[in-house]
């Protein structure tokens, strides 16, 4: 008997009783994505890497899945891991703005503003990450060490403090790479052989990218979920890239 992980069973029928979360907002039931512009700061997986085709291979087999038109995939260039979640346009309150400025304002002008507020951010040092594990919609991932995870805690506390904000998951955040959002749940039959694919999935990772290579966080805006626009790379020495 094929053991289901709970992050698979979460996007199973049986347990949802209403659509998926984002459905509407973020992207379409054709599997297109919505205008829900905001900022971020991410590291970009580096393009060309072996990482890249790694996760790249990964995103295919998903794909190719029976079931895969139950779920909207972004573009490849958008792959990266979070760092730390800026403002979006369907997300004005708090925690998750900043208590100083009003809710209402726009999203460019809140872009503006951190473009200023970041420009002599102190880059940390940088890190190294690993995958723990494969779902339909990406790949969970954690510092490669404990030194790793001290050093992303402290880029996360850092930006807490140029934000101006905690989320209430500031301190357990579940970094990610996301190449898919559900449109519709899976039926539970069809669950076993996606885990069987996931955990054949999961071994190749490991074995390919064992440590997943990524670019410097950057600060960037976006418009939808297929691109994120650095305007701002945090390496040793900050690069503050032409506003377009």
């Amino acid at each position: 008997m094929t053991l289901i992980s709970p992050s698979l069973f979460a996007l199973g029928r049986s347990a949802n009783d209403a659509p998926p979360r984002h459905l509407g907002t973020r992207y379409n039931t054709e599997g297109q994505f919505l205008s829900e512009p905001g900022n971020t700061v991410v590291s970009h997986v580096a393009a060309g890497s072996p990482s890249e085709a790694a996760v790249l291979a990964v995103r295919d087999r998903v794909m190719a899945m029976p079931e895969a038109g139950q779920f909207a995939f972004t573009h490849p260039s958008s792959l990266h891991m979070t760092i730390f979640q800026g403002i979006i346009e369907h997300r004005r309150k708090l925690p998750y703005w900043p208590a100083d400025m009003p809710l209402d304002t726009p999203i460019e002008v809140m872009t503006a503003h951190y473009r200023e507020r970041l420009a002599h951010f102190a880059p940390l040092e940088q890190f190294r990450a690993r995958v723990t594990e494969i779902t339909p919609t990406g790949l969970a991932l954690e510092g490669d060490g404990a030194a790793d995870r001290a050093c992303l805690k402290a880029w996360r506390d850092a930006f807490a403090e140029a934000f101006g904000y905690r989320h209430p998951d500031h301190d357990d955040y579940q970094f990610h790479i996301t190449y898919a959002y559900p449109v519709d749940w899976l039926d539970d039959a069809a669950l076993p052989r996606w885990q069987a694919m996931l955990d054949e999935q999961l071994a190749f990772l490991r074995e390919q990218a064992p440590v997943i290579a990524l670019d410097p966080p950057a600060f960037c805006s976006f418009e939808d979920m297929n691109h994120f626009e650095e305007l701002i790379v945090f390496s040793e020495r900050p690069a503050i890239k032409e506003q377009k």
